[in-house]
């Protein structure tokens, strides 16, 4: 059967997430739900590049669809589209090599972290708003200890579908823009609230309540303290899922205007 690769945004404020799941309204659920109305079949396998969390956004979420069909590619992304409520829109459509698989040929996927420094009214659901001062030089400088293969058992939620807490960490930018600071976050892979993790311990840094050192002893032993900084799902998005091994990432910038 034909393989498609969809690129996919989402507004995820009203979903438990990417991943199916019994009982809960999802994005991988609403979209399969649109496949079966324009195919018409439940012969085919849809599947996503990676779990998103509760109430997280996607930028470029990756997935692939295997189906019977001679619809053209655009043909599919409208009729997916006119199917689907209008905080889930497919970006593109193409067609891919029946080899391809969205998650396991991924090499790299990066999110971005977006905090405002100021309230909003209009913004509210996609960032996390933050009273206090924050000293970004110590936020960004701390930032660098994550970088590499290392042990983020501290920082990920138990997951039976995870074999290891080791992940490659393979860059972690971060930017002032107006009102807003920006955290964006390339690795191999993530763990379950993992990046949620990371940017509220790195905040709680800038705001003077944990050190570097806390940072550090966080990666080299196991402990539950990071769980209690879990940042808001509101401020994360997945940005991009990269298919090889060099990658170009684009300028750090926000479409949020504060």
């Amino acid at each position: 059967m034909p393989r498609f690769k969809l690129t996919i945004e989402y507004e995820g404020t009203r979903y438990s997430g990417w991943q199916v799941q019994k009982n809960a309204r999802t994005v991988q659920g609403e979209i399969i739900g649109a496949i079966k109305k324009v195919f018409s079949t439940n012969d085919f396998d849809f599947q996503g590049a990676g779990r998103t969390d509760s109430g997280v956004h996607a930028l470029n979420q990756v997935a692939h669809l295997e189906i019977k069909t001679t619809l053209s590619t655009e043909k599919i992304k409208f009729a997916l589209n006119d199917n689907l409520p209008s905080d889930i829109n497919i970006l593109s459509v193409e067609k891919v090599s029946a080899n391809f698989h969205a998650r396991k040929d991924a090499k790299y996927r990066s999110y971005l972290y977006i905090i405002s420094q100021r309230r909003t009214a209009l913004a509210k659901k996609y960032v996390w708003w933050i009273k206090d001062e924050l000293d970004l030089k110590k936020m960004d400088y701390t930032s660098k200890h994550f970088i590499g293969m290392k042990d983020f058992r501290s920082f990920a939620e138990l997951d039976k579908e995870e074999n290891s807490t080791l992940v490659k960490i393979d860059e972690i930018q971060m930017k002032k823009e107006g009102s807003l600071i920006l955290v964006r976050i390339v690795g191999t892979h993530f763990l379950w609230k993992m990046v949620r993790r990371m940017i509220g311990v790195l905040v709680e840094i800038g705001r003077g309540n944990l050190s570097e050192s806390d940072l550090i002893n966080f990666l080299e032993m196991k402990s539950k303290m990071p769980s209690q900084f879990t940042a808001p799902p509101s401020g994360l998005y997945l940005e991009k899922i990269f298919y090889t091994e060099k990658y170009q990432l684009s300028e750090l910038t926000s479409w949020i205007k504060l």
